[in-house]
């Protein structure tokens, strides 16, 4: 798959797509990054560390979250995607679920959409992805936690994802899926996702992994946001056995060398 100017070997290797959350809110990190020289400061390290992919955004989706307008979400992410395209080689994506913000994030130097309503909230996003052709990573989510048979339900809503991209002329080749951990499910069905994420796979395109210090790892080990490293691992470790892609997170090293040792295990190529 390619995304930018990069190939990635999505049928073999579990590649990192670090978090820049350039928020004043933000669950995680909210105001930590929205100065730009420390912003950039922290992309560096990200690379450093080992990232392959930098996803910047502009709202935070935690739970809870004020929604800002489409321009104040622009005015925080086209300055700093502007930026770490001019000084890093390295692919860009942009987390945002709004046609116009994408528009011009891609414009600024964005390489893939990373759209939490996984097509579903703007009518617009998925033209604005097929008449750019870049890649977008399509998140389950959804409005509330109520499904009949809730494995069977999530796949095939999933699937309606991809429907809305092909119907809109978006190729196969530059879709991503997120299961969407933390998004419409309740902290069971966050955990059945994690221990089924193979699943996914039979849905026939590259996953992306985001569970990065989110609810779930803190009610499962009673640990405040900045304590869910170590949780954090122990996912991305499930994800690579389990066959993900990618692995979004906020700490790169940690999560870098456990993918490596897991991959060496299963015997992958690690360089």
């Amino acid at each position: 798959m390619k995304i930018g100017n990069r190939e990635f070997d999505v049928n073999h290797k579990t590649y990192i797509m670090g978090i820049l959350n350039v928020t004043p809110d933000s669950f995680s990190d909210g105001g930590k990054w929205n100065q730009k020289d420390a912003a950039l400061a922290h992309v560096e390290s990200m690379l450093q560390d080992g990232a392959d992919i930098i996803d910047v955004g502009g709202e935070s989706t935690r739970p809870g979250f004020a929604q800002v307008d489409a321009q104040e979400e622009a005015s925080r992410v086209l300055p700093m995607i502007e930026e770490i395209r001019r000084r890093f080689d390295v692919p860009i994506s942009v987390d945002t679920y709004k046609a116009s913000v994408a528009e011009q994030a891609i414009q600024a130097g964005a390489d893939l959409v990373n759209d939490v309503w996984g097509l579903k909230y703007d009518p617009d996003m998925a033209g604005v992805i097929a008449k750019h052709d870049v890649a977008c990573c399509l998140m389950h989510n959804k409005a509330n936690t109520e499904y009949n048979n809730f494995l069977i339900d999530m796949l095939a809503e999933t699937q309606e994802c991809v429907n809305i991209a092909r119907g809109a002329g978006i190729k196969d080749e530059r879709i991503i899926l997120d299961p969407g951990v933390g998004f419409g499910k309740t902290y069971e069905m966050n955990l059945e996702t994690m221990n089924h994420l193979e699943l996914f796979q039979h849905l026939g395109f590259p996953v992306l992994l985001g569970t990065s210090r989110k609810s779930m790892i803190g009610l499962t080990l009673d640990l405040p946001v900045d304590q869910r490293v170590e949780g954090t691992v122990a996912t991305s470790v499930i994800g690579v056995m389990k066959g993900c892609a990618f692995v979004r997170v906020h700490d790169i090293k940690e999560n870098k060398r456990a993918i490596l040792m897991t991959e060496a295990i299963l015997g992958r190529n690690i360089k």
